[in-house]
């Protein structure tokens, strides 16, 4: 007996000792591959060409990976957005008229590498009415520790400008920003101009910063709660005496307004004291800031134009990576 315990124990060493000496060997191992699919499709809405391109990114195990994609044209940066829980992503702008070639390529992460779809090619047919088309963001994809900002150039291009008979202004704008987050351009604001020329081609340029913010890493100490008998002995009797005239008022009517000036000055009272928010910020500091929550986000960059009758808008994604 004493001899088969003596062999299981000697088993477990062994066996914990193997786990010991392969644990680093996994870890050198170092992220896995990937593989990324891309299939993509066009429909033509208000006069111009709209791709929807899915995305699909897996590692070598076949599971999901996570992160972001960035759809690509000869190396220059369109779109990008977040993978979703089943390693998906659907991503749709509109196209500027012409053969396009389209990539989609996987950033990586931490546990996977990165990868890069076969090119899939559309036609994108020419715009029939005067307008724009957001055609870049460069770059598409942004990855940023909580506190840390990032820019990235937003390109508009006008389309049939020709056509115009008047300078017309886009409005840029984003949605789906985490929270304790911002997102601004500069400008906020940029006009197209008419031309005569048919074959000019102008693009239009708007900056823009995405900002994140950090945990406060001091805090103002807060003073200890301290009993004051002298208020207790103010405000308890009179909040009892409070009470005792509320159910004399209906007998007599200068109860009634007296016990209406009282309470006005206990409002008062209580304002000029610790229950008043600004005597709580200067005796008690400003609340701690909270983190923008970590994760990968797709925000929507909106553009919008109007000539007083109908509104154009058209977006774009745009992946942001908070550590």
């Amino acid at each position: 007996m004493r001899g088969l315990i003596c062999r299981g124990l000697r088993l477990e060493f062994i066996a914990a000792l193997g786990m010991a000496l392969t644990a680093p060997l996994v870890a050198l191992a170092g992220p896995q591959s990937t593989a990324t699919t891309m299939s993509a499709k066009t429909r033509t809405q208000n006069g111009s060409t709209v791709a929807t391109l899915a995305v699909a990114v897996a590692g070598e195990d076949g599971l999901p990976a996570s992160g972001a994609v960035v759809v690509e044209e000869n190396g220059r940066q369109l779109a990008g957005a977040a993978l979703s829980t089943e390693g998906r992503s659907r991503i749709e702008f509109v196209l500027p008229a012409g053969e396009h070639n389209l990539t989609a390529v996987y950033t990586g992460d931490a546990t996977h590498q990165a990868s890069v779809s076969q090119v899939s090619g559309v036609r994108a047919n020419a715009a029939s009415t005067p307008g724009f088309q957001i055609t870049a963001v460069n770059p598409a994809s942004v990855s940023l520790t909580a506190g840390q900002s990032a820019s990235a150039i937003v390109s508009i291009t006008a389309v049939n400008p020709i056509a115009l008979t008047a300078p017309m202004f886009v409005t840029l704008s984003c949605s789906g920003y985490p929270d304790q987050s911002s997102c601004s351009f500069t400008p906020e604001n940029v006009e197209i101009l008419p031309t005569t020329d048919p074959n000019a081609t102008e693009v239009v340029t708007s900056s823009m910063v995405i900002t994140t913010q950090a945990k406060s890493l001091i805090g103002r100490a807060q003073p200890p709660a301290e009993s004051h008998p002298v208020a207790w002995a103010v405000l308890l009797p009179g909040a009892l005496g409070l009470a005792g005239m509320a159910f004399s008022v209906r007998r007599r009517r200068w109860l009634s307004r007296l016990t209406l000036v009282m309470l006005v000055g206990l409002v008062t009272v209580l304002g000029a004291t610790a229950c008043a928010p600004r005597y709580n910020y200067f005796n008690h500091g400003p609340p701690v800031n909270l983190p923008t929550p970590s994760g990968t986000y797709t925000l929507q960059i909106i553009a919008q134009s109007s000539n007083g009758i109908t509104a154009t808008t058209q977006s774009i994604p745009f992946a942001l990576t908070v550590k």
